[in-house]
């Protein structure tokens, strides 16, 4: 496999993190409490994801004072082709 096949294989193989990309493509920019209270995981596993969707370039976080925003990177294509597939795998 091919590193970008191992991207994709810890993303698609995470129900938190398909939790969380679901989330913000349904909600826009959201603060890390609103994420943790709206898929129900914990603290701590839900910075572990979105600190490794940052990394895979799918998420963007903004700061402002002490508030941390999150939303998806849709500059990235990766993330349109994402977006799709949750669609589809939703209806």
């Amino acid at each position: 496999m091919s590193i970008e096949s191992d991207e994709l294989a810890r993303i698609l193989g995470s129900k938190g993190k398909i939790k969380i990309l679901s989330l913000l493509a349904r909600s826009g920019q959201l603060n890390i409490t609103r994420i943790i209270k709206d898929t129900g995981l914990h603290h701590r596993l839900v910075e572990q994801h979105l600190e490794e969707l940052k990394n895979a370039g799918l998420v963007e976080e903004q700061r402002i004072g002490r508030l941390r925003l999150f939303s998806l990177r849709y500059d990235n294509p990766k993330t349109a082709v994402l977006i799709e597939l949750l669609r589809a795998f939703n209806k």
